[in-house]
């Protein structure tokens, strides 16, 4: 292993969610306004993750107020207090791009259901 190898895996977090894409999450991000620091919560459909190691990203997509909204958050970033699933899709693709063209129901993700 590589030095840089190293520096990498230390700045990973141990505990990170499992999530695919498809799934709706609940991602708890730290804001810092002033001297103020509270808790924001995004709630959307993950619609791609991209990277590896300490530079994996996902992006979560909602649509707020009839407007798409879409936020790219680094996986392992000290901002992101905790990501909670909320329920499993079933999708056949890796990148979910085309819900960007879809509008209301047309735009939800199937649930994954096991039996």
């Amino acid at each position: 292993m590589t030095i840089l190898d190293k520096i990498r895996n230390e700045g990973c977090k141990q505990n990170v969610a499992d999530f695919a894409i498809g799934d709706t999450v609940k991602i708890h991000v730290k804001i810092v306004e002033g001297s103020n620091e509270r808790i924001q919560v995004f709630t959307g459909v993950v619609i791609g993750r991209r990277g590896s190691g300490v530079e994996e990203t996902f992006t979560v997509r909602r649509v707020a107020y009839g407007q798409g909204v879409e936020r790219v958050f680094p996986l392992h970033s000290p901002r992101i207090e905790k990501i909670e699933v909320i329920r499993k899709g079933k999708v056949r693709r890796a990148k979910l791009y085309y819900l960007r063209d879809k509008i209301g129901k047309a735009a939800k993700v199937k649930e994954r259901r096991y039996n």
